[in-house]
């Protein structure tokens, strides 16, 4: 008996001998002794019951910055240079602003000296302060760009912009856009600059789509110019995004700021197969995203033969559309119609540096907890797409951008701490990832 007790413990020590020595002889290879590396720009296409799911196809990433590709409308991308994870996301979309400016390329600030904009009743008015700001120590913002305020026409915030908004894996900036020589009324026409934002966006994979802003004269007529000038002039760039709807169609997005300042009964002429000077079938031919401010302007939307709506105020409870408890009943409304719906989730909200009357919607950050939720809340209502407000509108304090710690003789900056300047991007980042993971499983 004890003999064979020792045989097996002589047996059991040689086992553990050889096991030992095969995972040591394991830690020593390096990847490329058993598996190939992956080479820059292979794509794992996901495979859903058998079948490639066709909104990760990655982009063509031979195809230059001027050739049509029919790629723009992919959800997920895997790519070598966007964020520190690699993947950027085409369903996540991010408003961004072009409309900055300082002396040293512009020979003025530009918006970094907005006004203090008086409140409309002149009783409220008289209590508060009137003016403009004085950059670069004093800015109408709350928070500090860590870029200072900087010109948009600088290729190098340009290109620190691109690559900020590939580490959020957001893959879609919306570019808040006027038609040539018009602005905001505080702001300079900046359309000229939409080429090298398509270029900036193109070398980091990501995709531009348009925010139609409101101007002096705008009506169904004239925004059918705006989108026959933006597709001739920009339709065949490779970073000119394009949607693929549920039927396999690939086209432009338009996200149409203020609609409602135009009557459903005019947009019915441009938007509608019988309107008198329909795109719907042509050449430009679009999908077309209303705001949703009151609970009735869903049916104005629909009635007005747009494709969609979204909510882009990131203060919760500002409006109908923006309050997250609304969020699903909206989704409802969409589903049953055939429309999109496009939540607009922010990191918080304050302008009382712009608009010092108007406390009451502010929204603290609460270092990132109130985005989380606005996050979760947008996930819960299983959207095809979300949208970030804001990358950079310091204006009202919605900018994911990176901000920095800034004390001046009149004023203390917010900021991001106790977290660093990548905060919100990693945040987004995080929610992204989770977001189409999630996603993944709800069309299974």
């Amino acid at each position: 008996m004890a003999r064979l007790r020792r045989k097996a413990c002589i047996a059991l020590f040689l086992f553990t001998l050889f096991v030992f020595g095969t995972m040591m002889g394991l830690r020593t290879l390096k990847p490329s002794d058993g598996f190939s590396d992956l080479a820059p720009g292979v794509e794992l296409l996901p495979m859903i019951g058998g079948k490639m799911d066709r909104r990760s196809v990655s982009r063509d990433a031979s195809a230059s910055p001027g050739q049509a590709r029919p790629a723009g409308s992919n959800t997920k991308a895997t790519i070598s240079n966007s964020g520190p994870e690699g993947t950027i996301f085409y369903d996540v979309h991010i408003f961004y602003y072009t409309w900055y400016g300082n002396p040293h390329l512009d020979g003025k600030y530009i918006h970094w000296d907005h006004i203090l904009v008086p409140h409309w009743d002149p009783k409220i008015a008289s209590s508060y302060p009137r003016g403009r700001h004085m950059p670069p120590e004093d800015i109408g913002s709350s928070f500090y760009p860590e870029l200072n305020p900087y010109s948009s026409r600088d290729p190098d915030v340009l290109e620190s912009h691109m690559e900020q908004i590939g580490a959020s894996a957001a893959g879609v900036l919306v570019l808040s856009w006027y038609p040539p020589g018009l602005a905001d009324d505080n702001g300079e026409p900046a359309e000229d600059l939409v080429p090298a934002v398509l270029d900036a966006a193109y070398r980091h994979n990501l995709k531009v789509a348009f925010h139609i802003q409101p101007y002096r004269g705008r009506n169904d007529q004239s925004v059918h110019d705006n989108i026959k000038y933006i597709i001739d002039r920009y339709g065949d760039h490779g970073a000119f995004y394009k949607f693929t709807s549920s039927t396999g169609k690939s086209l432009p997005l338009f996200y149409i700021y203020d609609s409602y300042l135009t009557p459903p009964e005019s947009w019915s002429e441009f938007l509608t197969p019988t309107g008198s000077h329909s795109v719907r079938g042509s050449a430009y031919d679009s999908i077309f995203i209303a705001l949703i401010v009151e609970e009735r302007h869903k049916h104005d939307i629909l009635a007005g033969g747009f494709d969609g709506m979204y909510t882009f105020f990131a203060s919760n409870g500002f409006s109908f559309g923006s309050s997250h408890q609304n969020w699903k009943a909206i989704k409802a409304f969409c589903d049953g119609n055939n429309l999109l719906f496009i939540p607009s989730v922010g990191p918080g909200y304050i302008d009382t540096s712009i608009r010092p009357w108007n406390n009451h919607n502010t929204r603290n950050r609460v270092n990132g907890r109130y985005y989380e939720t606005a996050l979760q809340a947008a996930l819960n209502a299983r959207p095809e797409m979300v949208t970030i407000t804001s990358f950079n509108e310091w204006h009202e304090g919605t900018q994911i951008e990176r901000a920095v710690p800034k004390k001046t003789v009149t004023r203390v900056y917010l900021d991001y701490q106790p977290h660093g300047p990548d905060h919100y991007l990693e945040l987004t980042r995080r929610w992204a990832e989770q977001f189409n993971k999630e996603k993944e499983q709800w069309l299974m």
